[in-house]
């Protein structure tokens, strides 16, 4: 465990140390999703234990003894829609296979120009999809490992960008009264250069020679961006693991390669293990933060030994932007 642990934040250290730009394209691809983990505050890469630990720690997913679906749907600022629906499905010793697909729709908005800023009459619309496949192993009885190979692709009205890029995760079991330790790299992968026909125009090579061809047709060279690294490790302990009560602590450090180190925390609270409750506080440390405090709640109800229902909620805080939107989370799943 210390050797693959040292590896990935060697890994890391230089992957970010290359990539330190403070701009990044696909920056939906930080946006957390899953209601249980956003209502822990975020500080899930140690615990990783539903369908969403694909995007927290895919090594999380071999540690799930039941096959799994989920559908998370989030009401972002701005009238944003956020959804993400994936399924795990356990291989019997063979390890665990999942797929996910995440869908960022922006809406339809009015095109403007500068000769008519009230609208052309026109719409367009823009949006963000990035559909990903899973592989997680128990490589011994308290080690395991997973990654993502996962397509990206950002589109407004006629332009688009993609890329390809892959995810990392470890995480280890202890003996400490059921001490877990987790760490994940996201988004390594290609940089992202938009591409479409809204970049033809026409240009005049030099303005300052009388006669020339006024429309020649350009293409606009756009730069490059690289996606946006994330390095999470993290903590969580079982503090109280009873018949009828549950209660876990977590706690994540997050470094990313467009923004500062930050903490997130958390804590659940189960009764029978049938309704949960979650607090936690994401972006803790971290100048001019939006986001805070999260809370939430679920249930978890089986119909069967091998076939139940899970239903969670979370409410974020976004600072300002609270005030005129709150952010809300829903998701349901089935256990099979």
């Amino acid at each position: 465990m210390k050797k693959f642990l040292i590896i990935i934040i060697l890994f890391a250290g230089v992957v970010f140390g290359q990539s330190k730009t403070g701009t990044t394209a696909a920056p939906f691809l930080n946006m957390a999703y899953g209601p249980k983990a956003i209502s822990m505050g975020g500080a899930f890469v140690a615990t990783a234990n539903d369908a969403s630990a694909m995007f927290w720690n895919p090594a999380g997913l071999s540690r799930q003894v039941s096959s799994s679906a989920m559908f998370s749907q989030s009401k972002w600022i701005a009238d944003i829609d956020y959804n993400w629906a994936g399924a795990m499905i356990n291989l019997d010793g063979m390890g665990t296979l999942g797929l996910s697909i995440i869908y960022l729709d922006y809406g339809d908005m009015e095109v403007t120009t500068l000769s008519e800023q009230d609208g052309t009459g026109q719409m367009f619309s823009a949006n963000d999809m990035s559909l990903s496949l899973s592989y997680a192993y128990n490589l011994t009885d308290r080690f395991s490992i997973g990654g993502n190979v996962k397509y990206i692709e950002q589109n407004i009205w006629n332009s688009s960008a993609s890329t390809m890029a892959v995810d990392l995760g470890v995480l280890f079991i202890s003996d400490i009264y059921g001490l877990r330790i987790g760490a994940s790299i996201s988004n390594f992968g290609g940089d992202m250069t938009m591409e479409g026909k809204d970049l033809l125009v026409q240009h005049d090579i030099d303005p300052n020679i009388y006669g020339n061809n006024e429309q020649i047709l350009a293409y606009l060279d756009t730069d490059d961006y690289p996606l946006p690294l994330l390095f999470r490790v993290g903590i969580a302990m079982d503090v109280i693991d009873m018949d009828m009560h549950k209660l876990t602590l977590a706690a994540d450090a997050l470094h990313p390669n467009d923004n500062d180190e930050s903490i997130n925390v958390g804590a659940e609270y189960g009764f029978n293990n049938w309704v949960f409750f979650r607090a936690g506080f994401t972006n803790a440390f971290l100048d001019n933060a939006e986001a805070g405090l999260t809370l939430g709640a679920g249930l978890n109800y089986d119909f069967a030994p091998n076939f139940g229902i899970m239903i969670d909620y979370a409410y974020q805080d976004v600072g300002v932007f609270s005030d005129e939107q709150s952010v809300q989370h829903f998701s349901v799943g089935i256990r099979f």
